[in-house]
């Protein structure tokens, strides 16, 4: 399905700006929708030669939630002309809001028509022949349930006109302030009207629930709502600045939404000027009442912090140990010994190293790139060989849960170890027959295919010994590979020669859910 730029740049000659205002009034359009108990078609009339009446195409649709749909089929990308849009030709011509008409049926559900223009004030297109109005709303009301309304649908009904002849005014939808990527609450969350004077002359249930969750149990017709919220709200900086936004609505302004705190209770508040053919009637507010989500989402960054504060103390307790480790090797004389506590050293300093990234990790996922990284800087510091080797990156291994990564890390830091300081011996040890380049190198491949990370550590060096065998070995690094790769990764290594010289391990692990 195309989109209501892709509808509009391809079917009429409207400008840039004017499209603008259609996607503005497509994400405001919700509240008018559920206000008018009705559906809400945009259309546009195509482009070509004057046509009487003009054929129209429909750009976007949005039914209410408060009523049922006058239509069962989706009306966007339908073109009509003739007599069955006569009234939007009429809105369209005549700049003004179409009621008359009978009733009419789509099939077995009779509705009524109504047709408010969509005026754009600022119009730049006015010397290239445009007029003011750029497109038409249908407003189509299911007349199947018909009854007699309500005190709240009656009220409903009202704000939808206000905010009909506002759309023909160019007033409203307001521009989208910064930071504000909906519209929400919602006509069902809650909704206050106020007059000039800013007294509440109607109050939903659910506006007045909200009401009473911050503490005021009397009932809201009749107050004033800016010096109620500012005496309600548990800040008083908070409370003037509630009371400011009400006041500012009453002047024909904009506000943008806030959350008013009290004994607990959140709850968000969104007022809008009622400006009827430009005169300030009033002001609608809408309410909802937010304490869950906001109790949850201050649990959950409670929760994030925790894990993060977790992962900052496994950090330091592993390089504590660390440390710990270091010391004692320095004060070991047998060589044995010494590097096989190094080697430890080395262990947790790369498992340490996951941990760290976690603490400054939002969830419990790490950039991985940067950690074989670092881990390969520390195996060319560490390397014991004669000749220069070079260890670099090929390819990216993303973002890793922390469950890879931690046994993925100490993985590679066991192949780069064994790579740089087996591949490539001390000059006196290597074999006259098996010459080693000059320079060595190793690079870690990393590529994903079909939920797999496909990882190649290869170096250049001498190659395996003849008779070697990857299962019986007795290497403490080569075992804690196995073991790691095949039970905690759930995958498969191999180590094996390669055809142009040196050694490879390639190293496949699935990344499935777990």
């Amino acid at each position: 399905m195309s989109t209501l730029r892709d509808l509009v740049e391809e079917h009429t000659g409207l400008s840039p700006a004017d499209i603008d205002h259609l996607h503005r009034i497509a994400g405001d359009w919700q509240l008018l929708s559920d206000l008018s108990f009705a559906d809400l078609l945009l259309w546009v009339p195509i482009k070509g030669e004057p046509r009487q009446p003009r054929e129209f195409l429909c750009v976007a649709q949005v039914r209410p939630t408060t009523a049922p749909t006058a239509y069962q089929d989706d009306q966007v990308g339908k073109i009509v002309g003739g007599p069955e849009v006569a009234h939007l030709d009429v809105a369209i011509t005549q700049e003004r809001i179409w009621r008359e008409g009978d009733p009419v049926w789509y099939g077995d559900t009779p509705a009524r028509h109504e047709a408010i223009p969509v005026r754009l004030r600022d119009a730049t297109d006015l010397e290239e022949g445009y007029s003011e109005v750029i497109a038409v709303i249908g407003r189509d009301t299911n007349l199947s349930t018909a009854r007699t309304p309500s005190q709240l649908e009656l009220n409903y009904l009202t704000t939808a006109d206000d905010l009909a002849q506002m759309v023909a005014d160019g007033t409203f939808p307001p521009p989208r302030l910064p930071g504000e990527i909906t519209s929400a609450p919602r006509v069902g969350d809650g909704l206050i009207r106020l007059d000039a004077s800013g007294k509440v002359t109607y109050a939903s249930p659910n506006a007045q629930s909200a009401y009473r969750r911050l503490g005021f149990n009397a009932h809201l017709v009749g107050e004033e709502l800016a010096k109620l919220a500012s005496r309600l709200s548990g800040d008083p900086l908070e409370g003037n600045d509630a009371a400011e936004r009400i006041l500012a609505s009453l002047r024909g302004e904009f506000p943008a939404r806030m959350e008013v705190e009290a004994r607990g209770a959140t709850v968000l508040t969104r007022a809008l000027p009622l400006l009827p053919a430009g005169v300030p009637i009033g002001a609608l507010v809408l309410v909802r009442d937010v304490t869950e989500v906001r109790r949850r989402e201050r649990a959950l960054m409670t929760k994030d912090a925790t894990i993060r504060e977790i992962h900052h103390r496994v950090k330091n307790n592993l390089q504590t140990v660390a440390a710990l480790l270091r010391l004692q090797a320095r004060r070991v004389d047998a060589p044995e010994a010494r590097m096989a506590l190094e080697e430890s050293v080395r262990r947790v300093a790369s498992i340490a190293l996951v941990h760290e990234t976690l603490s400054m990790s939002s969830d419990e996922a790490v950039e991985f790139d940067g950690i074989v990284d670092r881990v390969a800087q520390a195996a060319t510091e560490v390397a014991t060989t004669g000749s220069p080797v070079r260890i670099r990156r090929d390819g990216t291994f993303g973002v890793l849960p922390a469950e890879i990564a931690t046994s993925l890390v100490m993985v590679l830091n066991e192949l780069l170890i064994n790579a740089v300081e087996h591949g490539f011996p001390e000059p006196e040890d290597e074999p006259a027959a098996a010459p080693v380049e000059s320079d060595g190198e190793v690079v870690v491949s990393a590529h994903r295919f079909r939920k797999q990370l496909h990882v190649t550590v290869a170096d250049n060096g001498r190659g395996l010994p003849d008779g070697f065998k990857f299962e019986g070995s007795n290497r403490l690094g080569l075992q804690i590979v196995r073991a790691l790769a095949t039970g905690e990764l759930r995958g498969s290594i191999e180590l094996r020669n390669r055809a142009v010289g040196g050694t490879e391990a390639v190293l496949v692990v699935p990344l499935g859910k777990r």
